[in-house]
C-alpha cells in the first residue's frame, strides 16, 4: 500500500505542476458553463405550461372545474390543457416531458362534493413551474368549492360556525413524477463537469504509456514495487484528481452561478460514483492503446461521443427513442439523471438507481482493465 501511495503522490504532484489539468479540469468547463447559461438564459421558461387532465369521474364538478377553471386560462394564453384516458397516459406524458403537470380526478370524485363528503384531487409533477401552477389552480378551485359548501350550510338553516366544521370537500395531493429537472445554470453545470471529468482523468491510467515511453516505467518494474501497485497507484492518481475537480467545479457553480445540487450526501455519493465510472472507462480505453499518443486520441473519441449520446450538449428526451435509450449505455446520462432526481424540494437524499448504475460502471470497466493491464506493464 505504501508503494501505491507513493506511486500516486509522485504522479498527482507532476499533475498540479502542469497548468494544462486546471485549464481543462476547471476553467474551461466552468467558463462553458456559465457562457451558455448567459446564452441560453429564459429559454427553459414556460410562460405556457401544459397541463393534462384526466378525468375518470365525468361529473358535473369536474366539468366545472375544465370548463370555469382551465379553459379560461387556456384561452388567455396561461396554460394549455390535454385531456388524457387515465393516471397512467397522464404519468406517461409527465414523464416524456409532453405535459409539465397533470390532473388525476378518481371516480366518484363529483358525487363525493355534492354530498360533503371528502376527496381527493391528484397532481402528478416535477418541482418545475409547471407543478406549481397546477397547484395554485386546484387550491384555488377547492378553495371556491369550500365556499359554496359553506354557504349552502348556513342556507340549509345552520350557523356560520357550524358550516366551518364541515369537513374540506377537496384536498390537493402531489404524487410526484419520477422525473425531475435540472434548471438551465445547473444543467450546463453538470453536463460540463461531467464532459471533461472523463478528460481530467485520462491522465491516471494512461500515464503507463507515457512512462514506458520515457523509460521511467522500467526503473519502477526494476524496483520492489509490485505491478498491481503501479496499476492501483495510476488508477488512485485519476481518481483523485477526478474528485477534487468536479467538487471544486460544482461548488463554483452553485456560488457564482447559483446552482442547487440537492442533498450533500446523494450528490457525494454521486460524484464519487461517477470519477469511478469515468476512471474505469478511460482504464479500459488505454488498454487498447500500443502508445500514449494512440490512447488520447481513443480517449477523446470516446469521451465526445459518451457525452453527446450522454445528452451533455442536448437533451435525450428531444432525440427520440432511440437515442434515449443508447444514452442509458453512457456514465454522463446516468449522473445527470442522478442530479435531477436529487432535484426539487422533497426529493430523497440519495439517488440509489443512478448511483448504483455509475457503480457498475466503474466495476465492469476497472475490472476488464486490470485483467489487460499486463500487456501494459511491459518496459
Amino acid at each position: 500500500m505504501r508503494a501505491t501511495l507513493l506511486v500516486m503522490a509522485k504522479d498527482l504532484r507532476q499533475r498540479v505542476r502542469d497548468r494544462s489539468l486546471f485549464l481543462l479540469a476547471l476553467v474551461v468547463p466552468f467558463a462553458l458553463a456559465a457562457v451558455f447559461s448567459l446564452v441560453f438564459r429564459g429559454i427553459d421558461a414556460q410562460p405556457a405550461p401544459t397541463l393534462a387532465l384526466a378525468d375518470r369521474d365525468g361529473g358535473p364538478v369536474v366539468t366545472a372545474f375544465a370548463e370555469q377553471a382551465l379553459r379560461p386560462l387556456e384561452r388567455g394564453g396561461v396554460i394549455r390543457l390535454r385531456p388524457v384516458a387515465d393516471e397512467r397516459e397522464a404519468r406517461a406524458a409527465v414523464e416524456r416531458g409532453e405535459a409539465d403537470a397533470a390532473y388525476v380526478v378518481p371516480p366518484g370524485f363529483s358525487d363525493a362534493v355534492t354530498g360533503g363528503r371528502p376527496t381527493t384531487l391528484q397532481i402528478i409533477g416535477d418541482s418545475g413551474q409547471g407543478a406549481y401552477v397546477a397547484r395554485a389552480i386546484a387550491e384555488s378551485f377547492a378553495a371556491e368549492v369550500r365556499y359554496v359548501q359553506v354557504t349552502l350550510a348556513v342556507v340549509d338553516g345552520g350557523t356560520f360556525e357550524g358550516a366551518t366544521l364541515v369537513p374540506r370537500p377537496v384536498t390537493v395531493e402531489d404524487l410526484g413524477a419520477e422525473r425531475r429537472q435540472l434548471s438551465l445554470a445547473e444543467g450546463f453545470a453538470a453536463g460540463m463537469a461531467v464532459f471533461f471529468l472523463f478528460f481530467t482523468v485520462q491522465f491516471g491510467f494512461s500515464s503507463i504509456l507515457d512512462e514506458r515511453r520515457d523509460g521511467t516505467l522500467a526503473r519502477l518494474l526494476a524496483a520492489p514495487v509490485p505491478r498491481t501497485a503501479i496499476a492501483l497507484a495510476k488508477l488512485l492518481t485519476g481518481f483523485v484528481a477526478g474528485v477534487a475537480a468536479t467538487a471544486v467545479l460544482m461548488s463554483a457553480a452553485a456560488l457564482l452561478l447559483g446552482a442547487r445540487w440537492g442533498h450533500p450526501l446523494g450528490v457525494g455519493l454521486l460524484v464519487v460514483a461517477g470519477v469511478l465510472a469515468a476512471t474505469g472507462v478511460m482504464a479500459l480505453v488505454a488498454t487498447v492503446a500500443r502508445t500514449a499518443e494512440q490512447a488520447g486520441n481513443l480517449q477523446s473519441v470516446v469521451a465526445v461521443l459518451f457525452g453527446v449520446l450522454g445528452g451533455v450538449f442536448v437533451p435525450v428526451q428531444q432525440l427520440g427513442d432511440a437515442f434515449a435509450a443508447l444514452s442509458l449505455l453512457t456514465p454522463h446520462r446516468w449522473f445527470l439523471q442522478g442530479l435531477a432526481d436529487l432535484h426539487g424540494e422533497h426529493a430523497p437524499a440519495v439517488a440509489p438507481g443512478p448511483t448504483l448504475a455509475l457503480l457498475a460502471f466503474a466495476a465492469v470497466t476497472t475490472g476488464l482493465a486490470l485483467l489487460r493491464v499486463g500487456r501494459m506493464l511491459r518496459p
